[in-house]
């Protein structure tokens, strides 16, 4: 009678290997695991099964491919306690991880018809659209649109964008953030988000989305945001 190994496909058998690497530390977070070529020949199997494996552990969040590069080992996930006021560059700062944000484009634009309705605003009113790509160390890990008010914000586009937004409505409009209302779920990747992150459409990712409030209790903006599936966790203490 064969062993339950021993029925186990290759390619199975090859994933539990490298997670076990990963989870004892032989392969530490952000190390680069060796090439497909290579990886064939340490397990004497064809690059079909090599990837077969790649893609398990892709899927479980263990690893990530970065384009032209190779796969790595992915780094811890930031965590994200909803009932907390922060933001994503103190978020990364008190996690000792290194945040970066990059505009892709700031415009104005007549109001998205799903986002009108949050906003308060009647259909053809003029907001500001800004898509940005988010970093930890090094890593575009969130794809956000962030959905702005003129009236609360005017001149916005004017300013440096490539930073906290947080500061921004802190320094030039005197203007905090005090509450949000939150949703979560996991969802496809679409096609902007996933060509800035750098994954194929389609792929996992967790959406957010925040309407967010300033210290009036008047609503500030709107926060559409895309994040890679292995970047992030969500936890929340309850009384």
């Amino acid at each position: 009678m064969k062993s339950t190994t021993e029925e186990l496909p290759q390619y199975r058998l090859i994933t539990a290997q490298l997670q076990a690497k990963i989870e004892n530390g032989s392969l530490k977070s952000g190390d680069k695991l060796p090439s497909e070529r290579e990886l064939c020949s340490i397990y004497h199997t064809t690059r079909i099964t090599i990837r077969e494996s790649l893609m398990q552990l892709e899927s479980s969040g263990l690893i990530y491919r970065s384009e032209r590069r190779g796969w790595f080992v992915t780094p811890e996930r930031l965590w994200l306690n909803p009932t907390q006021n922060t933001n994503f560059h103190k978020l990364c700062l008190e996690q000792g991880r290194q945040p970066k944000t990059e505009l892709l484009d700031g415009r104005v634009v007549t109001v998205p018809n799903q986002v009108a309705k949050p906003l308060l605003l009647e259909p053809f009113e003029k907001i500001y659209l800004l898509t940005r790509l988010r970093f930890a160390d090094d890593r575009a890990i969130c794809y956000c649109e962030n959905h702005c008010l003129p009236a609360r914000v005017p001149e916005l586009l004017s300013h440096d964008l490539n930073g906290s937004l947080t500061e921004v409505y802190e320094t030039y409009y005197n203007l905090i953030y005090t509450s949000m209302h939150l949703s979560f779920y996991p969802t496809a990747m679409p096609e902007p988000a996933a060509n800035a992150l750098g994954v194929t459409v389609g792929r996992p990712a967790l959406l957010l989305q925040r309407l967010n409030y300033d210290q009036y209790g008047r609503i500030l903006d709107y926060d559409v945001e895309y994040w890679r599936h292995d970047s992030l966790r969500i936890e929340v203490d309850t009384l």
